[in-house]
């Protein structure tokens, strides 16, 4: 070979190499810019807010969810409250935003004792319902995610619950160290739900639930975790921040956050809990999640050295918010609204306006005005939950299409230059600026330690068509990576609305099993009224998103009749422990029309026969549909055949699969055939001439099921007669 050819080899090799680097390099940059989907939430905030459609309820109707102190905490409230400032041990403000559900935690559902479950931070207890609730709004059985690479991010800013050892009682030592650990609050999600992605705490003060969702998303984007849960929460077993924060004289004293507004007088503390399930936008496209919104980008950054340990830092605050826009590779102008901090302090909320004026409102048309607003003024400052309910807030706002107002701020503070940039403070409920592209909020919360976080959250792209009709249903039986089961060609069948509907409720216990039948009542009457399909959906809902528990309860056709589990109309029982069995009947079960209706409406049914169907090569099909002849020998056992491995199939790619298979008869044939002891071809051959045989024998004869045993029919038994089958101890047929 000569030089020439040789360098030209070399130079080939070389270019490849680089074009393979360029296209891994590509494939690098893709994943760090990949979108992460939103796809569950979940949330507990002040204002009797149990729900995302709570929130929204609350804050479009312009709710304040401020009252007075909890009674149920054993507070001092005579003793706490004092108008004076400089008063030790006491606070000038007798309100906030409270939890009226910190109390209740259902131990036994997460499989913890009584006593731990008191020396359990309620925090942990608020986190782990609001975990298993995130799961389940996004139509995912917690339970089946044992094993898997989902991670926790968990914001909490300490914790006054857990009192000092010499104070405690005695039965809680042993469960105190671990019930208030910070550590404990995300590594507890990860032990009882069975995750194995990273399990992180995070406490960055107020910015903590933010800087959980961007620690989320990298861990995403990088696939050290498939599926994450971040979020934050906070809770005041005692009244220390309300008594620390009135001797600094940083609280308002009504208790409710002016946020950007002339007569703020400080912050107003609440306490809340929010989780948001997000993946890979990928990843949810592909596994059919409906996706809620997405993350275009996020930062965090650090005030540093600045003017105060906890004093906020103007320029750090534009460096988080222009990096977050770079992270999204977005311009000002993209972004429509902020979910500003907004804590109604004179000092924090003018920093923070001059920040976003500095950065939003620059470089935009002074027609298009970035429109400001603060959740805190409805529900108060939730200190490590305060960012991820923003962010709920503001997925809410942009489903919906509106800018909820921020009350107590119907005169913006004079301590703002407001004409610097193009900057509104929503004063009123608007609707959604005109834009050409999605719509787009910024969110940010900073917190005390100087840790600064800023996201950007999306609307949710729309599905294209291709992919909208090819993805599963979420918590379908069907493999993403593998399709069907391979036994069963796909086919496409007209969809049919079944006849009846069954609606299917679980829960660990029979007082739990009445209140989720009621709440599913609840849901069905507002599907109904909503029309469609409304009920079908919820009742394939409750089969294949929900988990599974003990106690169950089926209604079949109106849902109605969960209002009264003990009535005539409602089936209940208890599950048992051991494997689940299927047994394939023989002769003597068929019918005419057997299966008609599930081949209209099931495609895996209908493939399934279709393929037996054509294994054995005759038309059994027509044979179960006129009747004629289907009771003959011939005709029967190839009929049962057939329709017996579809059903199993279908059962199959729901997910429901056996542990054992036994079959009288000909169901023999088949339960060998789907425990894979026979190839259909194999099972086809043996099934038509078992078939064409028994149809050859003499007809005549009967059989007759006997209450006796066996000993006590062979000593009265006559020539030609015998026992045929002895199926338990005073159970017996007999032939002849």
């Amino acid at each position: 070979m000569s030089n020439d050819q040789k360098l030209r080899d070399y130079l080939k090799r070389a270019l490849a190499d680089a074009r393979q680097a360029n296209r891994r390099l590509e494939e690098v940059e893709r994943a760090k810019r990949e979108p992460i989907a939103i796809v569950g939430m979940a949330c507990r905030l002040p204002g009797g807010v149990g729900s995302p459609e709570d929130l929204w309820r609350l804050v479009s109707e312009g709710v304040d969810a401020i009252t007075e102190f909890p009674t149920d905490r054993g507070w001092d409230l005579d003793g706490l409250y004092d108008p004076d400032p400089d008063r030790p041990g006491t606070s000038y403000t007798r309100h906030g935003g409270f939890l009226d559900t910190t109390a209740e935690f259902d131990a036994e559902f997460f499989g913890i004792s009584p006593r731990e479950a008191v020396a359990t931070d309620p925090q942990h207890r608020l986190l782990l319902e609001t975990a298993w609730e995130a799961f389940e709004r996004a139509g995912i059985d917690p339970t089946s995610l044992r094993g898997s690479r989902t991670a926790v991010f968990a914001g909490l800013a300490g914790t006054d619950y857990t009192p000092r050892l010499h104070d405690a009682p005695g039965d809680l030592e042993g469960y105190l160290g671990i019930g208030g650990l910070d550590s404990v609050a995300s590594g507890r999600i990860s032990y009882t739900f069975g995750f194995e992605g990273p399990a992180v705490t995070v406490n960055t003060a107020c910015s903590s639930s933010l800087v959980a969702l961007h620690l989320a998303a990298q861990s995403l984007r990088s696939g050290e975790s498939d599926l994450a849960l971040a979020g934050g929460v906070s809770v005041m077993s005692t009244a220390q921040g309300f008594v620390e924060f009135s001797r600094q004289r940083g609280l308002s004293a009504d208790g409710r956050c002016k946020a950007f507004a002339a007569d703020a007088d400080g912050t107003g503390w609440a306490e809340g809990v929010g989780l948001l399930l997000v993946e890979r936008l990928s990843d949810a496209r592909r596994l059919g999640h409906e996706v809620l919104a997405v993350l275009r980008g996020s930062a965090v950054n650090q005030d540093g050295a600045s003017n105060g340990l906890t004093a906020p830092n103007g320029p750090a605050q534009q460096r988080v918010i222009r990096a977050a826009l770079a992270d999204a590779r977005l311009a000002t102008a993209d972004v429509q609204a902020v979910e500003a901090h907004g804590t109604g302090t004179r000092l924090g909320d003018p920093i923070e306006a001059q920040a976003v004026l500095a950065t939003y409102g620059q470089e935009r048309p002074a027609e298009q005005p970035l429109l400001l607003g603060s959740l805190k003024s409805n529900i108060g400052h939730t200190q490590a939950a305060a960012g991820v309910a923003g962010v709920i807030k503001s997925v809410l706002a942009i489903r919906h299409g509106v800018l909820p107002r921020t009350l107590h701020a119907e005169e913006p503070t004079p301590f703002v230059n407001w004409s610097a940039g193009a900057v509104e403070l929503l004063t009123e409920q608007r609707a959604w600026p005109s834009v050409t592209g999605p719509r787009r909020v910024g969110v940010s919360a900073f917190g005390a330690s100087g840790t600064n976080a800023h996201v950007i959250i999306e609307q949710a792209p729309e599905v294209p068509a291709a992919a909208e009709e090819t993805a599963p249903p979420a918590g379908s039986g069907t493999d993403p990576e593998t399709g069907p089961p391979s036994s069963v060609p796909s086919v496409v069948v007209p969809a049919v609305v079944p006849s009846v509907v069954p609606f299917v409720v679980s829960a660990r216990s029979p007082e739990a099993l009445r209140e989720q039948a009621l709440r599913i009542a609840e849901s069905a009457d507002a599907a109904r009224t909503r029309g469609g399909d409304g009920l079908v959906d919820l009742a394939r809902a409750l089969v294949t998103t929900r988990a599974s528990f003990e106690e169950r309860a089926v209604v079949l056709g109106d849902p109605a009749a969960l209002r009264d589990l003990e009535g005539v109309e409602v089936v209940r029982g208890t599950a048992q422990a051991g494997g689940l069995a299927f047994l394939f009947s023989g002769q003597g079960s068929q019918r005419v029309g057997m299966g008609r209706e599930l081949y209209a409406s099931e495609p895996v049914f209908a493939a399934a026969f279709d393929a037996v169907v054509e294994a054995l090569g005759v038309p059994v099909g027509e044979v179960i549909v006129s009747g004629v002849g289907l009771d003959e020998t011939g005709w029967t056992q190839p009929a049962l055949f057939a329709v017996e491995v579809a059903l199993f199939r279908l059962f199959e790619s729901w997910g429901v699969r056996p542990d054992f298979v036994a079959g009288h008869s000909i169901g023999e044939l088949a339960a060998a055939h789907v425990a894979g002891v026979l190839s259909l071809g194999d099972a086809a051959v043996l099934v038509g001439a078992r078939a064409r045989l028994m149809q050859a024998l003499p007809g005549g004869g009967a059989m007759v099921a006997l209450e006796a045993s066996e000993e006590e029919v062979r000593a009265v038994l006559v020539a030609g007669v015998d026992v045929a089958a002895v199926n338990g101890p005073l159970s017996v047929v007999v032939s002849g």
